[in-house]
């Protein structure tokens, strides 16, 4: 700057104002090399990056471009320069350090900043993403870097160490617990959570507390992102998945089956002894034919073994139309081609109600798909539901307002045949 300043002088200048405008080249000489070798850094250093990462196909490198960690780098630059040339401005030299040395302590959070979230990025592309999430003790390091560099940015302006300030936050510890008590929580609750398996992104959950019901789609230091069914997002407080009980589907989507727990509802005055026009109707249904005759077989053998007198149904044993049923929606579960053959399956009575006998189907599908799974679902009880009159069986249901009106009616016309006798 003595140079510039000479150089005026030279011209004849007043000596005050070529001290003053000697400092204003100066700032513009200064700025002008700063935006040149931003430039520089932008334009070329940072093409010449981006050539070599998509020439050599670096996956990670397209993240590292797509974060802007390089292009953010080159923010340091200008602050270099401007540091460098401080000593040409002695009376503000130091104010020019500490706010070259604050400003380039920012670009360096930035930059790290920008950098977690690219490596949380890279590590996503990986399945072990999914079982071992790392947001959350990404957002910790966030938070650890973030509050070190405000340190080191307000120690530099004071011009005082750091050891000074983090001795003064380790007395406001109780306060700085309670502003960052949910990012504490959180942190535990990750850990816990990732430790014992206990959540993973793509699992199902359900937590009726929160109105969760779908997908898990993130898991961050506080909150557990989850898309629900309807695609809307519910947030969940990581804590509260340790604190409070949820449901996790990830058993039922891995073990290849999804269950079909249902009942169907058979009126308790159908159920019959079987007539024989009944068994021989029965012999004639694929599913039925060879247990029709090893029951009667059976059921024969007994009573002569016993001695029974079978002119009273009573005495001894006898096929049932309600038993008959349960052995052909058995056979007819056993071969059909959308339940899971290798899981649970049975057909069983459950105690009478006033709504009638229930015969609950128990089996899994073979496919957890919901979509799938309702089709299943829907197809076997379709069928149960047409073929119980064949049975001379009833499904039960609460008297219908058609009920009602048949009964009037017949009511109706018995009172008017007896008026005419």
């Amino acid at each position: 700057m003595d140079f510039i300043k000479n150089l005026l002088l030279e011209f004849g200048l007043n000596p005050t104002l070529a001290r003053h405008l000697s400092t204003i080249i100066m700032i513009l000489f200064i700025a002008l090399i700063c935006f040149v070798a931003n430039f520089i850094t932008k334009k070329i250093v940072i093409r010449v990056i981006t050539h070599i990462v998509t020439k050599n196909k670096l996956h990670w490198g397209n993240i590292l471009l797509e974060r802007k960690v390089f292009r953010k780098l080159s923010h340091i630059v200008p602050a270099i320069i401007i540091y460098y040339f401080s000593s040409t401005f002695l009376t503000y030299q130091e104010l020019i350090e500490k706010g070259a040395m604050a400003y380039l302590i920012i670009v360096i959070l930035t930059v790290v900043n920008s950098l977690l979230n690219a490596i949380t990025d890279i590590y996503q592309t990986f399945d072990i993403s999914k079982v071992r999430p790392i947001k959350g003790y990404v957002q910790v390091v966030k938070i650890i870097v973030i509050t070190l560099g405000g340190i080191l940015v307000i120690a530099n302006l004071m011009g005082e160490s750091p050891l000074i300030l983090l001795s003064g936050i380790g007395a406001l510890s109780a306060v700085l617990m309670l502003v960052f008590k949910d990012s504490l929580l959180g942190l535990v609750a990750g850990i816990q959570l990732t430790s014992n398996d206990m959540v993973r992104v793509g699992d199902w959950i359900e937590m009726p507390k929160y109105g969760a019901d779908g997908d898990v789609i993130d898991i961050s230091l506080n909150t557990v992102m989850v898309q629900n069914w309807d695609k809307t997002i519910t947030m969940v407080p990581s804590y509260a998945m340790i604190s409070d009980s949820f449901i996790n589907w990830r058993g039922m989507q891995s073990s290849g089956g999804r269950r079909i727990k249902r009942s169907l509802f058979i009126d308790t005055n159908s159920i019959s002894f079987c007539t024989e026009e009944m068994i021989e109707k029965f012999k004639n249904i694929h599913y039925l034919s060879d247990y029709i005759i090893n029951r009667e077989r059976e059921i024969a053998e007994y009573n002569r073994n016993n001695e029974f007198n079978r002119s009273n149904p009573v005495n001894g044993r006898a096929l049932t139309n309600l038993g008959v049923f349960r052995a052909y929606i058995s056979k007819y579960l056993q071969n059909h081609p959308g339940i899971n053959q290798e899981m649970t399956l049975m057909v069983r009575l459950l105690a009478p109600s006033e709504n009638g006998v229930p015969i609950e189907i128990y089996a899994f599908t073979n496919d957890v798909r919901w979509v799938v799974y309702e089709s299943v679902q829907g197809d076997i009880f379709d069928h149960l539901f047409a073929i119980a009159p064949e049975f001379g069986l009833r499904i039960f249901q609460n008297p219908s307002g058609n009920d009602l009106k048949t009964l009037v009616n017949e009511s109706t016309r018995d009172v008017m045949v007896m008026e005419r006798e």
